[in-house]
């Protein structure tokens, strides 16, 4: 039998996700934690990993034992630690990775309210952080109808329910203080549209960024659509998803680059299973290369990143 290379004895290895967590720890003290204070969005980042975590093992999305969802995530949320400050993103991701976990459980099941409801509960509390997130609605609702297959009348009433549940708090908070100047001014920045493809906007760090997942988001892409058939169909449906959100969130950052810091977090989101799903699930010469490739690339973005951004340095 052929000895295993690198990246399958990584993938598969129980220490692996141990390890990438005192790596993103070191990472955090390097940027500056204990200096400035960042508790709450440490706590939200690692909170994050674990539900990608608890997705992983809920739904089987690597047919074989291995931590690398959750792996990926982290070194790829480590190379944007320019990102790390930004309280209301990190929180934004948390209830982003959380609609995934929830609605992923609904699947084929159109009569599933409840679980709906508590999936759009999570977009709506992330849009009181970011309000642009109310703009993939649409886009979960289609891929409801067309990969979850759970879309009916009673979800969508449920989906809306959900979605404006916070908002309906806050209204009458508001409305208690005879003072909408709020609500108005959280809606305000959806209509601040900017020129298309003005990546004037954007620092070194961001693009460099950017590249780097979409390249790796491609790599992801093409490997899954290549293997997919050996997964189960309700796993290509929920990769399906992946690519479609990552997709349709690279299309934003081209449309508005000036919400490159959220994007790159939904992202990451999406772009962490697909690369996950390669690294475990291939063995070839090319992709151990590949591996080690994208290895050298996010340890030396996330020193670059450190570098010109980090509070220590």
């Amino acid at each position: 039998m052929r000895n295993k290379r690198l990246q399958n004895k990584v993938s598969e290895s129980k220490l692996t996700l141990p390890i990438v967590s005192l790596y993103a720890i070191g990472i955090w003290g390097l940027y500056g934690l204990a200096q400035e204070g960042w508790w709450i969005q440490f706590g939200s980042f690692f909170l994050s990993a674990f539900l990608m975590l608890v997705l992983n093992n809920t739904n089987a999305l690597i047919r074989i034992y291995s931590r690398m969802v959750s792996s990926s995530f982290l070194v790829l949320s480590c190379t944007a630690c320019f990102l790390f400050p930004f309280l209301s993103e990190a929180i934004c991701q948390f209830f982003f990775i959380a609609v995934y976990l929830i609605l992923f459980l609904t699947y084929q099941d159109k009569a599933s309210a409840g679980l709906t409801y508590y999936g759009f509960l999570c977009i709506g509390l992330a849009s009181l952080c970011y309000v642009h997130i109310l703009c993939y609605i649409p886009f979960l609702w289609l891929l409801m109808l067309t990969k979850l297959q759970t879309l009916s009348w009673r979800t969508f009433l449920s989906s809306l329910m959900g979605a404006i549940t916070p908002y309906w708090f806050a209204a009458c908070w508001l409305l208690y203080k005879t003072d909408f100047t709020p609500l108005v001014e959280h809606f305000n920045p959806i209509t601040n549209i900017y020129r298309p493809f003005e990546f004037s906007l954007l620092n070194i760090s961001q693009i460099a960024t950017i590249s780097f997942l979409f390249i790796i988001a491609v790599i992801g892409t093409i490997h899954y659509w290549q293997t997919s058939y050996q997964d189960k169909f309700r796993i290509r449906q929920l990769y399906e998803i992946f690519i479609w959100m990552d997709s349709l969130s690279f299309l934003f950052f081209c449309l508005q680059p000036q919400h490159a810091n959220m994007l790159i977090r939904l992202i990451i989101i999406n772009t962490a299973p697909l690369v996950a799903h390669f690294i475990a699930l291939t063995q070839k010469r090319i992709t151990n290369i590949i591996f080690y490739l994208i290895t050298f690339v996010a340890l030396t973005l996330t020193a670059y990143n450190l570098w010109i951004s980090s509070s220590i340095f």
